[in-house]
């Protein structure tokens, strides 16, 4: 009688949902079920430039048994992140790169909420920035992984500067250490066959770890239609996005693939693919359940009793300041909104 080979053990690390908004499809919950059914003990979500999911997603993969890596895809500036719109970061396409970052431990949570929080409130253009001056001073207890064919080394080695992917590796090398891995995709596309073929050959250079992810921003194969016309929404209007069958993105790979699909894909990769165990062992964050969220007082003259009341008042109030006439129209949208 043959002997079924064990499911190789793989960790997806490089995922989104649907606080990565307009851009992922999929839910904390559909993703942590794909996780649990196909038998993976941890998972990690990384949304764009974003930690509004990171709450939900802990209880509920802590809840599923599985192990919750929490961190982001945020967006590096090509350059300062005070930059806006001057020499280099002139356009929103080439102003700014991505990189994945994952906490550790509990100082490298609160470092990535700093960042993100920095990144909308002083770096914030077309896109909530940080930048490598940041990164310097809140990098404690985070992972780095090089991200996607948008990412700080595979950009470069699609624009062909082989030399700009070298430097730039070597920073983040120097910043993070052996928490720096430099990231493998293979989605089909014709970037991906670039980076698979510069991206190991640089690693090996300087000594980098390569680390297998898929992308994912939706649940089954099959979703990827579904997910364009998502990615669509934003761009309503504009010519030449009427077709939702032509992908966005290309191919419809950016699903959450099982560990045997990913094993296949990579097989020519089997340590960048164990790579996923070792990271996913190096993170244990642990987030305390009495999540402290601030307090809005009612004030003493209002007629109101809870929030929501409260909050009825005060649309109503500004109701008749901004609209002297109401329409049933108005109040009817009004209503809804409450709702």
């Amino acid at each position: 009688m043959y002997q079924l080979s064990p499911m190789p053990e793989f960790v997806h690390l490089h995922n989104h949902t649907h606080y990565s908004l307009l851009d992922a499809a999929c839910t904390p919950d559909q993703l942590i079920n794909a996780a649990k059914a196909d038998g993976q003990k941890a998972l990690a979500l990384t949304d764009h430039g974003v930690m509004f999911g990171c709450f939900e997603f802990y209880k509920k993969a802590k809840k599923a048994g599985i192990k919750p890596i929490l961190g982001c895809e945020v967006y590096i500036a090509n350059g300062s992140r005070f930059d806006r719109g001057a020499g280099k970061a002139a356009t929103k396409k080439r102003n700014y790169f991505h990189l994945v970052l994952l906490a550790k431990n509990d100082i490298g949570y609160k470092n990535l909420m700093k960042l993100t929080t920095l990144g909308h409130t002083e770096g914030f253009y077309y896109r909530p920035r940080i930048d490598t001056d940041l990164l310097e001073k809140h990098h404690e207890g985070l992972i780095a992984l090089s991200a996607c064919l948008a990412g700080v080394i595979n950009a470069p080695l699609l624009a062909g500067d082989y030399e700009t992917a070298r430097n730039n590796a070597i920073w983040y090398k120097n910043l993070f250490g052996d928490d720096f891995y430099i990231e493998l995709q293979d989605h089909g596309l014709d970037g991906d066959e670039i980076v698979l073929a510069q991206a190991p050959r640089l690693a090996e250079e300087l000594g980098i770890k390569l680390i297998v992810s898929n992308d994912c921003h939706y649940i089954k194969k099959e979703h990827a239609v579904a997910h364009n016309v998502l990615l669509h929404i934003k761009d309503s209007g504009i010519k030449g996005v009427n077709n939702i069958h032509e992908l966005r993105y290309g191919k419809p790979e950016m699903y959450f693939k099982s560990s045997e699909e990913m094993s296949k894909i990579f097989k020519d990769f089997p340590q960048a693919f164990e790579n996923t165990l070792e990271v996913a062992e190096k993170c244990d964050v642990t987030l305390k359940s009495d999540i402290k969220m601030p307090t809005f007082p009612i004030p003493q003259e209002s007629k109101a009793t809870t929030l929501e009341e409260y909050l009825e008042e005060l649309t109503y109030a500004g109701l008749e300041r901004r609209y002297p006439v109401q329409t049933a129209e108005i109040l009817d949208r009004v209503k809804f909104e409450l709702g």
